[in-house]
């Protein structure tokens, strides 16, 4: 068992065993073509689809561009529900990043406007025009009200408890459009389409291998990442 903070039944889309350590990229100080992004922007790739640098050199609004803060916060967040075992946490492979990337890009329906049943949860400073929801303003609102000041300064285990708490309240009876379910998902889709999370984390053998009818299974034994349409977490 990886955390205590439960995966809730995310199904894996897809798996890889490839590696997103780049060589070089365009750099500008301060945006989003820094070279330090690009194991987010390769992760968003292979989610949507997309060549790297389709993702990691495209022209996002500067609204869009996360503040230093922000990027700690998410990979310390991504590392508090995935956290490092024998294998890297979701913080050390920069699903952080994509985190932050695969929200501006809308992925999973995160730029959509938000319904009346998620007003609650998205209040109006952390709603663009269109009704969509900033949820990292959103996830450092919250961590900021709940730690009361500086989240980051907390250890590990203190960030881990306040992300326990949204955890606990986000998946609550009657909180299903809760902001919360949609940056974890994102966080454990980053992680497992990953090299670590899709190799390593889980087993990886290529299709077909070989047929073995029946294999001995206990509570640590990994899923395989090959077999996707079988993965589910909770």
């Amino acid at each position: 068992m990886r955390s205590t903070i439960s995966p809730r039944a995310v199904r894996i889309a897809n798996s890889t065993s490839g590696s997103w350590e780049l060589a070089d990229v365009s750099q500008t100080e301060g945006s989003w073509q820094r070279r330090d992004f690009l194991r987010g922007a390769a992760l968003l790739a292979l989610a949507i689809g997309v060549p790297v640098a389709g993702v990691s050199l495209s022209d996002l609004d500067a609204s869009e561009a996360p503040t230093d803060r922000q990027r700690e916060m998410m990979r310390r967040v991504s590392q508090a529900v995935l956290p490092a075992t024998d294998t890297p946490g979701a913080g050390d492979v920069g699903v952080g990043d994509f985190v932050i990337l695969a929200l501006a890009h809308g992925l999973d329906g995160t730029r959509e406007p938000a319904g009346s049943a998620e007003i609650p949860w998205a209040v109006p400073q952390y709603q663009r025009r269109d009704g969509s929801v900033r949820y990292v303003d959103w996830l450092e609102g919250t961590l900021s009200r709940m730690g009361n000041g500086d989240f980051l300064r907390r250890d590990d285990a203190g960030l881990h408890d306040l992300v326990a708490r949204i955890d606990a309240e986000a998946f609550a009876e009657g909180a299903d459009a809760h902001p919360w379910r949609a940056i974890k998902g994102l966080i454990l889709l980053g992680y497992y389409t990953s090299e670590v999370g899709g190799s390593q984390e889980l087993r990886f053998e290529l299709t077909p291998g070989r047929f073995d009818p029946a294999l001995p299974m206990g509570p640590n034994t990994r899923a395989w990442s090959s077999d996707w349409t079988a993965v589910e977490f909770g």
